[in-house]
């Protein structure tokens, strides 16, 4: 717990806070984005905002595999569940998501055979105690969870297990940066970039950000200090003219990633031509899919998807909110029509989303009268 205790030290981030205070030009406005779920939600929950200068303003990005995900991909896996004799599993912060016809949870209720896992291998370990029975996973998540899906289907592929197979919704940081920096309705400073992606792919791969962009990118922990270090690092940079890509997380992130995990995934997957995303549309080669030589172990191969294409709810604004072009109360449904306990939106119920962020963090405490 060393790390915890160090990083959270009162002391030093109100002196790391005194230092963002005195580099930030007071007649400059910043926008940095946190591009990762997890690094919005710390944010919130340790009131990070109050200690940052006025001008210094964090947006939050599209770093959230459950939020970027579009109803008609949701509506796609849930066919699957109502497929006979299928067990479909996914991880729990799925299992409240709503499709068109409802959540993973409402299909249970239906009578599917839906069930929570914590990793790929409880769905193989499924298979492997129901031979009778075929268990669908629904993969999904960045470059994090990929190689524990492509362990899986190693495994599942070394032992001969027929009964099992991924429905894959692995999606890529990268080409969703890109798209971010290419997007006409936004004006960024520099980004907080994504740490537990980066456990995998390392910082090698966002050098275009500051190279093609001139945009300071700067790799973070989720500790308090992890990130208000991090915001302090970037306005060095944007002080001394450099954009360069810097890793604050150099105790958990090599700078050329986890190489046996990368291999992993280079055998078991491969590059879709293009693939949807809420909020920011199709996307070339931001996604992957299983390779020809797993096509046994490939959901979408065992069974006729649908392949159907869902607008969000009218009303909703999650694309808008996804991309940090509103803020998470911005949307006319938050707080009323949209709450964790009646989500319209993903962004409502993922545990990285920035609408449950928000709503735990600062609008339940501000509604029932609290400060702290």
């Amino acid at each position: 717990m060393r790390y915890v205790d160090e990083l959270r030290d009162p002391r030093l981030i109100r002196a790391v806070a005194a230092e963002i205070a005195r580099l930030a030009d007071p007649d400059r406005h910043y926008r940095i984005m946190e591009v990762c779920g997890g690094h919005t939600h710390a944010i919130y929950r340790h009131g990070l905002v109050e200690l940052l200068p006025p001008n210094v303003e964090l947006i939050h990005g599209p770093g959230c595999p459950v939020c970027v995900l579009p109803m008609g991909r949701i509506d796609d896996g849930l066919a699957l569940a109502e497929q006979p004799n299928v067990i479909f599993t996914a991880f729990g912060d799925m299992m409240r998501v709503p499709g068109r016809r409802g959540t993973p949870l409402e299909y249970r209720a239906r009578g599917a055979d839906v069930r929570m896992v914590y990793s790929p291998l409880d769905a193989l370990k499924l298979a492997q105690a129901h031979p009778e029975k075929h268990v669908v996973f629904f993969a999904i998540g960045f470059e994090t969870t990929a190689p524990s899906t492509a362990l899986t289907l190693q495994k599942a592929k070394a032992l001969g297990i027929r009964n099992f197979s991924v429905f894959c919704n692995h999606v890529l940081i990268v080409p969703a940066i890109r798209a971010i920096l290419d997007s006409p309705d936004m004006r960024l400073d520099g980004f907080i970039g994504p740490g537990h992606v980066s456990t995998v792919i390392g910082c090698r791969p966002y050098l275009f950000v500051a190279r093609d962009y001139g945009k300071p990118l700067v790799v973070s922990g989720f500790e308090p200090l992890d990130i208000l270090q991090s915001i302090l690092m970037i306005l060095r940079q944007l002080a001394e003219g450099r954009a360069e890509v810097e890793n604050q997380y150099s105790r958990v992130v090599p700078w050329d990633g986890n190489r046996a995990a990368l291999a992993a995934m280079a055998e078991v997957f491969e590059l879709r031509p293009y693939f949807e995303w809420r909020g920011l549309g199709f996307i070339s080669q931001s996604a992957l899919k299983i390779s020809e030589a797993y096509a046994d172990w490939d959901a979408e191969r065992q069974f006729d998807v649908p392949g159907v294409r869902v607008t969000d709810p009218k009303a909703a604004q999650c694309g808008e909110v996804l991309k940090g072009v509103l803020k998470p109360p911005q949307c006319k449904l938050f707080g009323r029509e949209c709450t964790p306990e009646h989500p319209i939106g993903a962004l409502m119920v993922s545990n990285e989303g920035a609408c449950a962020a928000y709503y735990h963090y600062v609008h339940r405490l501000a509604a029932a009268g609290r400060d702290d």
